[in-house]
């Protein structure tokens, strides 16, 4: 079984290349953003908690995305792994994850950064913006907050993977095929 968490900053090729990796590997591809979209439009428990948090302006607990991540988990016990999109996005969560699998007698094998220089994924984030429809790829301020978060409170996770040897890091800018057969590398070595 192979477990791969994918992070990198908005616009780092994520959604992109998580869809050519769960073909060629088989995964199953868990997005926190999609499973999050599911649970509210489907009235789950669980999206209605999440939701009650939302409607206020609050971050969703940790133990609630945990729960709905679990809850995809268990919905998948004979798969060839799965593909980390969005989760974790702290050392807290990150733990948390290691707890959950190391119950299913499982772990994450590796972990791995699209790594980009800042100015070329803001222009990737303001190209995406004309056409996605999302406000947060059209404000210029508002991508700077995302990847100020993301350096507070997702950038530790490096070091929380590299520890444990399996933290890797890969070019994310080039073509989308470049940049696949590079995560492709990185993939097949382990």
């Amino acid at each position: 079984m192979i477990n791969i968490v994918l992070f990198g900053k908005p616009g780092a090729g994520k959604g992109t290349q998580a869809e050519f990796l769960k073909e060629k590997y088989n995964l199953i591809h868990l997005s926190t953003g999609d499973i999050f979209r599911y649970n509210i439009k489907n009235d789950t428990a669980l999206g209605k908690l999440a939701k009650s948090y939302m409607d206020k302006g609050d971050l969703v607990p940790d133990e609630v995305t945990i729960k709905m991540l679990e809850s995809e988990v268990d919905k998948n016990p004979h798969s060839a792994g799965f593909l980390f999109d969005g989760f974790p996005r702290t050392l807290t969560q990150a733990a948390a994850l290691d707890a959950f699998l190391e119950s299913k007698k499982q772990s994450i094998t590796a972990t791995v950064a699209l790594e980009a220089n800042d100015e070329i994924l803001v222009q990737r984030l303001l190209e995406r913006g004309k056409t996605s429809g999302r406000p947060d790829d059209q404000d210029v301020e508002k991508i700077r907050n995302r990847y100020q978060e993301y350096n507070e409170k997702t950038a530790p996770l490096m070091n929380y993977y590299n520890i444990q040897n399996k933290f890797y890091s890969v070019d994310g800018i080039g073509s989308i095929d470049e940049i696949t057969q590079r995560l492709s590398r990185v993939i097949d070595s382990l």
